[in-house]
């Protein structure tokens, strides 16, 4: 289903905007709304959304700039609209944002300040919509012509209007590793990580690399550790800084090999954290802000990270090794 409203460029797509949902942003931030100590996710329908724009001088057809993001099990489309964003290809200007957020009994917020606190579902969809946004506003001209780009109705593609080359959205790939030397695992912080937090070696792939190779460099790169064994794990699509496709991996150090020498063009520090350290981190209640205020020596990635699905994987593999 999601293949024909991609590809059936009038039809099927508009007909499937008359039932769907629209998410909406300003600048590449989502509409939130507050709950407690998380964020909820609102949506409007098409009507809504129309009269939406009417109140702010806009018509209907402004709804052409959005991107399908999905879709349910029961064939309802999902759409998200950006109203802060000044595209070359559309003729509407930018929706006041505070004006938006009184509307719309919402706020606009930055989606990396949000992520603590919204569940997987929402944080996943609220992904692959930032993502898409932002790779129409980045690709509005042809790399070879230097003419404007034309998106298609559901947003999967752009072509130049000059010599008709086709334009995908694409991911970068990033691998991710939690290095261990069997008893220990190796974690580590850049200086631009919030405060006290600490996670697994990351760095993106070089063209001409296959996963194994880049692993092995990244590691060396940023800890100076050679490595023994490799086994992935998982994947995860991953917004920041635009748009990766996070690799994650487990490794282990050769024996006799642990003594790291931390990068500090790359890392702000770097330690090998014990068993008993990082599943104490891991059983600590309350949301990543409560957590923040609290004296903790560290802290870990957010459940949806994948960096915590690896530290959760080890934590759990050394539990089964310990003797009864």
């Amino acid at each position: 289903y999601l293949f024909e409203l991609k590809e059936d460029d009038d039809d099927a797509c508009r007909k499937a905007q008359q039932t769907g949902a629209f998410y909406l942003f300003h600048s590449l931030a989502p509409l939130l709304q507050p709950s407690g100590h998380q964020y909820l996710v609102p949506w409007l329908n098409l009507l809504e959304l129309e009269r939406l724009l009417g109140k702010f001088g806009q018509d209907a057809q402004r709804i052409e700039d959005s991107v399908l993001i999905g879709c349910s099990e029961q064939h309802e489309a999902w759409f998200a609209l950006d109203l802060g964003l000044n595209s070359s290809s559309s003729t509407y200007a930018s929706l006041p944002k505070s004006e938006l957020e009184t509307e719309l009994k919402g706020s606009f917020v930055e989606l990396r300040k949000a992520l603590f606190q919204l569940n997987p579902v929402d944080s996943s969809l609220l992904f692959t919509a930032q993502s898409l946004l932002r790779w129409h506003d980045d690709h509005q001209f042809c790399s070879r012509s230097g003419q404007p780009t034309k998106k298609n109705m559901a947003g999967s593609k752009r072509v130049c209007s000059s010599n008709k080359i086709i334009y995908y959205p694409q991911m970068a790939p990033v691998v991710i590793t939690l290095v261990s030397d069997g008893t220990r695992c190796l974690l580590a912080r850049q200086h631009s990580f919030p405060k006290g937090l600490y996670s697994a070696l990351a760095g993106f792939c070089d063209i001409g690399e296959s996963v194994e190779d880049a692993v092995q460099r990244e590691v060396a790169e940023e800890v100076g550790l050679e490595l023994e064994r490799l086994e992935y794990s998982a994947s995860q699509h991953w917004p920041f800084p635009n748009s990766s496709l996070m690799i994650a991996c487990h490794a282990t150090v050769k024996p006799g090999q642990t003594e790291i020498q931390v990068n500090l063009r790359e890392l702000e520090a770097a330690a090998w954290f014990s068993y008993a350290e990082v599943a104490a981190a891991l059983k600590r209640k309350g949301t990543y802000i409560q957590q923040q205020n609290q004296s903790f020596p560290f802290l870990l990635p957010p459940k949806l990270a994948i960096a915590h699905q690896l530290i959760k994987e080890w934590v759990e593999k050394h539990a089964c090794s310990l003797p009864n």
